[in-house]
Parts: C-alpha cells; structure tokens; sequence
C-alpha cells in the first residue's frame, strides 16, 4: 500500500488572505515533502512522484513574500529551506550510476527531470515577482541558496545525452533562460564569473556542489557530474579562471586518468582549457605544468587516435609555459626540451604504424612540431627523414591527409634546416618524383581537387629542394624531361624548371 502521508495538509493560521501561510507550518510542510522525497521508507516510484506533486502545489499556493520571509528571528529560515528543496529535487531528477545506466532507467530520469524542471520554472517565477514585492534581501538570499542546484540541473538535462529526451532538453533549457533572465545575467559565462566586477559570480557556488560527487570514491556515481563540471569549466576563461585554479584541477587530472576514453578525452580537454586560460606564472608555481605534462605524456602510449589528437594539441599549447622555465646560457649548447621528448616519442611510434587513423593523427600535428622547435628540429633529421620517406610511399585515402601534411612538414623542414638539405638531395628527389608519378598517373581512386594539393605541394618542395641545392634539382630534372612520355608528369617537371633563379633559403 503505498503512503499518503504526504498529502496531508498543514494546518492553516485564520487569515483574511487565502493560501497565506505561518512560516513555521511552511517549513514545516516543506520538511515534511522532503522526508517523503528522500526517506528509506518511501522508496517507490509512485510515492515520491506524489511528494513532488505536493511539493509543485505547495509553492502555487504559497504567496511569493512568504516563500522568501525569514523564520523567527532569522532572515535565512526559508531562504536555506528552499535550497534544501532545490538540492534535493535536483538530486532527486539525477541519471543512475553509470553502470547501471539501462534505457529504460534513462527514460524515466528523463520524465523525472521533466517534471522537475517545471517545479524550477514555478520557483524561479515566484522569485521573480518577489523582486517587484519585496524587500533586496529577501529575493536575493533566496536566489542566491536556489541558483546553484538549479544550473546543476539545467545544464545536467539540457546538453543532449543518454539519460535525456527532446522534452527534458527543453524544458531544461527554458529553466536556464530564465535563471539567466532572474539574476540579470547576459550569458552563463557572466553568470558564473559575475556580470560586474563587484560581484563573484556563481562558479565558486557551483564547484562547491559538485565538490563531494567528484572525488576519486564517488565521481562516477553520477554520470553527468563530468560533464556538468567540464561544460562549466569551458564557460570562464581568463583573466577570471586563475583563482579557482585549485578548484578545478584536481578533478580535470581525476577525470583525465580514468581507464575509459570517453572520459580521458573529457578530462584532458578540461587540462587544456586550463593551460589556455591560466597565466603561465600560476601554472609553474608548485609544479603543476610538470604534473600536466607527465599526465599528457603517458597518455601517448595509448592507442586511440582521439585521444592522441587531444593530448597532443595539449601539450603544443604547454609547452610554451615549460619552456619559461628553461635558461639557456649562449656559451654551452641549448638544453633538449619536453617538445624534443615528445617529438622523439612520437616518430618512434610513426615509423612502424600501420593504422590508417593513426596515422592521420601523428601526420596531422607533425608541422606544428616542426614550427615549435625551428632550427632545433635538426636534432631529429634522421628520424624525420625515414618517417617522411615512409609515409610518401604510401596511398592514405581519398582525402590523401597524411601525404599532404607529411608533404607541408618537409617543406618546414627544408626551410629550418637547409644547410643540412643537401646531403640528402638523391633520396628527396627520388621520393618526390615517384610521388608526383604515382599520382598523376593514378585512375581514379583519388579525386582530381585532392591530386591537384598533392600535385603542387610536392612541386612546391622540389623547388625548395633545388634553393636548398644551388639548383642542383634543375640540371638533374633536365636530363628527366628528355625520358618522360608522361606529360603531366613533364609539366610539373617543367614548371620546377621554370621557376627562375631564387635566393637560397635561409632558414626563415
């Protein structure tokens, strides 16, 4: 038999004013829903759907000066009772633990937040008649015990998920409309920072409730607190990140060193988001870039190409900040930094990569290396020749990514290290020839957009090849042109020749 208690009524104060309420019987009958929501003896569905529905009719009945009165001598009786409320029904609408986690469990978590989010929609417009009717502090202690629980669950249900539905998306998203329009807030990054530099703003409030739920023991007990915590991370950027620094990164590492990828490509776009907005000065302080940096770096091991593509535009950005902290003296050789490491690391795992994917990865971020290091990349030349080498030789695809980046990395290369070009001038030549052979003659397995890139970037490094060679690549080519029947072949031949006598490279 399922209980009814919560139906029951608190008694009234004779009154001329119907629905007016004492403030102790209003607690009272607050506390008594809340009992209902959250006791071990109501446990069933049914009863605690009853609760909520008492608890929807209590505030439409409930006049909006008496929802935010103090109790007794106290000006925060209803005030902290209402955030009691909205903690809990936010909890109360929360998506099961993630293993847990059946369709069918998702579908009513999606019903639940539905009907909790037009409970939100009831208190938040009560609050917002309360401004027109009393008093400043009374709505704004109100507000300020309410917000926080209420963006937890807007964001929670409106960011398209599992455990979410078209209506509950909606609804949500109507919930932090109007939160924004209660606090007088333009965006949710003002929101959460403070529209005015007087004001905190709500992110402190917000990492404080999410605190207990993103712990080692308990983090994964709701599967929307990550991304609850990512979302908002990603909405306050610098200047203002800086002070919630210990706030945030503690949980970003927790998050990013999980066992599943999904949540370490969560947690190390939340570290990047932090080495982006945080000033360089706050990161060195205690270590912490190192710490980012050997929990990037392990990573690398791993093979999935997005969580590779994740970590390694990471790492570009904090290298900068490591490097802050290198000094070098002009009189002894320069020190290997943490980008020579990873670059090390990286063109060990290139050379016997055989996954198409992977790949496209390694090759995809392979210039911006080439760029960060400049000159210095000379320390890996060997390894990036054979690397290159490799790659040319192979058909990667319609879209051809690997060959076209691999291709941008040689022309880097040959601008920063030109001197020691020459030496390797047969082998270049030798492999870019039999690209520009390879692609004009190909029939049809890639597009005629995609071999034109490939077509002129590979000419574009001949002619660098031929500055970098005192224009040894032109007579060599022109014994070529005498042999070539392929006449696309001999126009790109000749278009290498054409070009007229350039400066050397100079590195720049």
């Amino acid at each position: 038999m399922e209980q009814d208690s919560s139906r029951e009524s608190p008694s009234r104060e004779d009154s001329s004013l119907p629905g007016e309420w004492h403030s102790a019987d209003l607690g009272q009958a607050f506390s008594q829903i809340l009992h209902h929501l959250t006791g071990q003896e109501f446990t069933r569905g049914k009863a605690r759907n009853a609760a909520l529905q008492d608890l929807s009719a209590l505030i439409d009945a409930t006049e909006c000066d008496q929802l935010f009165e103090g109790s007794g001598t106290s000006l925060r009786g209803m005030p902290e009772m209402l955030g009691h409320v909205a903690k809990t029904v936010e909890k109360y609408a929360a998506p099961p633990k993630e293993q847990e986690g059946r369709s069918d469990r998702h579908s009513a978590v999606a019903e639940k937040a539905a009907a909790v989010g037009v409970l939100f929609l009831k208190l938040l417009r009560k609050v917002e008649a309360a401004k027109n009717s009393l008093v400043y502090p009374a709505w704004k202690t109100g507000l300020r015990h309410l917000a926080g629980p209420i963006y937890i669950f807007a964001v929670t249900h409106s960011l398209e998920q599992p455990w979410t539905s078209p209506r509950s998306q909606t609804v949500a998203g109507e919930v932090l409309t109007l939160l924004l329009q209660v606090t007088e807030c333009g965006s949710v990054a003002g929101f959460l920072r403070g529209e005015n530099e007087d004001e905190k703003g709500q992110f402190t409030v917000i990492m404080g409730l999410l605190k207990p739920d993103l712990n080692k023991e308990s983090w994964k007990n709701n599967p929307a607190t990550k991304h609850v915590f990512s979302w908002t991370l990603q909405q306050v950027t610098r200047p203002w990140l800086n002070q919630h620094l210990e706030r945030i990164l503690p949980p970003s590492l927790l998050i990013s060193d999980d066992y599943q990828t999904e949540n370490k490509i969560l947690g190390i776009d939340c570290l990047h988001h932090i080495v982006l907005n945080v000033p360089a000065a706050d990161l060195l302080q205690y270590n912490r870039a190192e710490v980012l940096y050997h929990a990037l770096f392990n990573h690398l091991y791993t093979p999935e190409h997005h969580l590779i593509q994740a970590v390694l535009l990471c790492l570009l950005d904090l290298f900068p900040v490591l490097e802050k902290a290198l000094h070098w003296k002009g009189d002894a050789a320069r020190p290997t930094t943490h980008c020579d490491e990873v670059l090390q690391l990286i063109l060990t795992h290139m050379e016997p990569e055989h996954r198409l994917l992977s790949r496209r990865t390694y090759a995809r971020n392979l210039p911006a290396f080439v760029k960060r290091l400049g000159i210095l990349t000379v320390r890996h030349l060997k390894r990036l020749e054979r690397v290159i080498l490799g790659y040319l030789e192979v058909y990667d695809g319609p879209e051809e990514e690997a060959r076209l980046k691999i291709l941008e990395t040689l022309k880097l290369l040959m601008q920063y290290t030109w001197p020691r070009v020459s030496c390797r001038l047969v082998v270049l030549l030798k492999a870019l020839l039999k690209l520009i052979c390879d692609v004009a003659r190909d029939p049809n397995l890639t597009p005629e957009p995609v071999k034109s890139a490939l077509l002129e970037e590979a000419t574009d490094c001949l002619i660098l090849l031929d500055h970098c060679s005192q224009g040894q690549v032109k007579s060599l080519l022109a014994k070529i042109l005498q042999s070539c029947e392929d006449s696309k072949v001999a126009n790109y031949i000749r278009k290498v020749q054409q070009v007229s006598e350039g400066t050397p490279c100079d590195g720049t």
